[in-house]
């Protein structure tokens, strides 16, 4: 069972279901000694070689040798600009498939719905493919370009849903599903009427090994057309949290944040926008947080003329701010708000009009009658006239169907998950959590955020669970 069918949750499926990865006899990689590495065993797929071998001296933008891995044998130099082919080739093999399920909200593609279509995407467009599908291709078949290198977030959801069904993957998935609990139960309390009452392919799920004790028991509702919701529970021996982050925004946890105008999503603005609530006449929209969705906020509020007051707790020149990590050729409209933050503070007027720029400052809280109180860093404090209020300083993962909120399954278990600061502890061969054999994560509760390389942790646990299902050749 996976929880989550965002790229990850699709990228695994798809090695689940047979589709094996060899190298292509004849390739040339430009990573010598992984060349070396990858002819020794060319009729060996790569799912049954020794991955830590193989990914062994690897270097790139991803801390996860798997990660780096199966990045460099599908786009083998393209961060120094090249466009090498991959030096895999698939073969389909049906009877290394293990049964599997992929649960979701949303339909294939996970978070990449709830996006503003239009939005643009920090990665490169050919680093948001899946395996064997290279997403230039399919936006050549649509006639469209790739704008400045990069894709839209409704073309990534609409190429997700394509890749599913090209590949013949939709039955494994089951969307319009919410998941409400993961606990793990003795397999002998489980009562043969039990698994007979479970019609959710229960049969190919359920494998009464006599060894495996324990077994995972998933419960939750799937939401029919009519809007009715029909409780499910299934039992599975492995299961894969692929859930990713987008679910819970950060709170800044000061006084008046829950008040009607204080909102956590860019969506909110784009609401009201169209209700025509704020606008040019409207007082300033405050914007608080420094990453590039409060990046693109700033961008749509000035697209439409819409004042704001910008408040971020970092320097504008501090290195760990995103900005100052991106290319300014590549990404010119997040150079521009940089530029904005830089020229446009309080202190100083710059050229661009209906932005204010308020570096380490913070927000100290949010009154009834829309006035907004922010500190400097002496401590000096501003009263600010606000029409709304976006906070967009990150999300954090919704892992509230596990125990404990899956906090023990973390690096640092006195602290709940987080991508950046405290992912789940996994083994970096496997991806199966240190705490809970059985139980793997993939993408951003693993720590890896970016899809290009949450694709490397689907290697690494169809790996392992063909090792287990003994689905592996000598």
């Amino acid at each position: 069972i996976f929880s989550g069918n965002g790229p990850s949750g699709i990228c695994l499926s798809y090695l689940l279901s047979g589709y094996t990865p060899y190298f292509k006899r004849g390739s040339l990689h430009p990573h010598p000694i992984l060349q070396r590495k990858l002819e020794e065993a060319p009729e060996v797929s790569i799912l049954d070689q020794d991955l830590d071998y193989l990914s062994e001296g690897l270097e790139g933008r991803s801390h996860s040798p798997v990660a780096l891995l199966f990045d460099a044998l599908q786009r083998p130099d393209t961060d120094f600009g090249g466009t090498e082919e991959s030096v895999l080739t698939w073969w389909h093999e049906p009877n290394r498939a293990i049964p599997h399920l992929v649960l979701g909200r949303n339909p294939p593609g996970g978070a990449w719905h709830s996006i503003e279509g239009s939005m643009v995407t920090l990665s490169r467009g050919e680093w948001m493919g899946l395996p064997d599908l290279p997403f230039k291709e399919w936006l050549k078949q649509k006639r469209r370009g790739l704008r400045n290198n990069r894709a839209t977030a409704e073309d990534i959801a609409q190429y997700y849903q394509h890749y599913v069904m090209k590949k013949g993957l939709q039955k494994n998935f089951k969307c319009g599903t919410v998941v409400t609990s993961v606990r793990k139960v003795s397999a002998e309390s489980i009562s043969n009427h039990a698994q007979k009452d479970h019609h959710e392919n229960s049969d190919s799920l359920w494998n009464s090994n006599e060894q495996s004790t324990e077994v995972f028991q998933v419960d939750g509702f799937f939401k029919t057309v009519e809007g009715d919701k029909e409780p499910f529970s299934i039992y599975a021996e492995n299961v894969v949290l692929a859930t990713g982050t987008y679910d819970s925004p950060t709170w800044l946890g000061v006084k008046g944040e829950n008040l009607s105008y204080v909102h956590h999503q860019l969506s909110a603005l784009e609401e009201a926008v169209k209700n025509n609530s704020v606008g040019i006449m409207s007082d300033p929209v405050l914007i608080v947080g420094a990453g590039l969705t409060a990046a693109d906020a700033i961008l749509f509020a000035h697209h439409c003329n819409i004042p704001v007051i910008h408040v971020f707790r970092r320097r504008v020149n501090d290195p760990g701010l995103i900005f100052n990590q991106l290319p300014k050729m590549m990404y010119p409209e997040y150079h521009k708000v940089h530029q904005m933050m830089k020229e446009q503070t309080a202190a100083c007027a710059g050229p661009y009009e209906c932005y204010v720029s308020l570096p380490e400052h913070h927000v100290l809280s949010f009154g009834k009658d829309k006035k907004c109180i922010i500190q400097d860093k002496n401590g000096c404090q501003k009263a600010y006239e606000i029409s709304m209020a976006l906070i967009l300083t990150g999300s954090n993962p919704n892992l509230s169907f596990l125990p404990n909120n899956g906090i023990d399954l973390a690096i640092n278990s006195d602290q709940p998950v987080n991508p950046k600061r405290n992912p789940i502890d996994v083994d970096p061969f496997t991806y199966e959590c240190a705490q809970e054999k059985g139980l793997y994560a993939l993408g951003p509760l693993a720590g890896d955020n970016f899809v290009r390389f949450v694709q490397g942790g689907a290697l690494a646990v169809a790996s392992s669970l063909l090792k287990k299902a003994n689905k592996n050749p000598p």
